[in-house]
């Protein structure tokens, strides 16, 4: 078994007010190939849109895996293997069954919030 690990950004798009954001619960997860993993994100703000998922190779842009509303209604067709899941204390999980060496890159977790007012733009760094 081989030990993979994966690390966790955080980002906020499109407006929203100071009271919107989205940070991980750890910044990196280690985990045994073959095992499932959650990769977990806090969220704050009453006007959020939907939460979404990214993965960056190295060398390469980062590539949408999933949106997910507060709800709990999800963008089709989820990638393979992959599901997320809103929880009622405003976190949003990535979970990953049976990790491969191919998953361990850089994920991203962010929100879209919805524009109250607030023309700020958020951009991904």
């Amino acid at each position: 078994m081989m030990l993979l690990w994966v690390l966790v950004i955080f980002t906020q798009f499109e407006g929203g007010s100071a009271a919107d954001g989205i940070q991980p619960l750890f910044l990196e997860q280690h985990v045994l190939e073959g095992a499932d993993v959650s990769l977990s994100c806090n969220y704050t703000g009453a006007g959020v849109q939907n939460l979404q998922w990214y993965r960056q190779y190295p060398g390469s842009s980062p590539e949408f895996l999933l949106y997910i509303y507060p709800s709990g209604g999800m963008s089709k067709p989820l990638p393979p293997r992959m599901s997320a899941k809103v929880k009622e204390s405003n976190r949003v999980d990535l979970e990953i069954s049976s990790a491969a060496v191919s998953d361990s890159v850089l994920y991203y977790c962010a929100l879209r919030p919805t524009v109250t007012g607030n023309q700020d733009t958020y951009r991904m760094e």
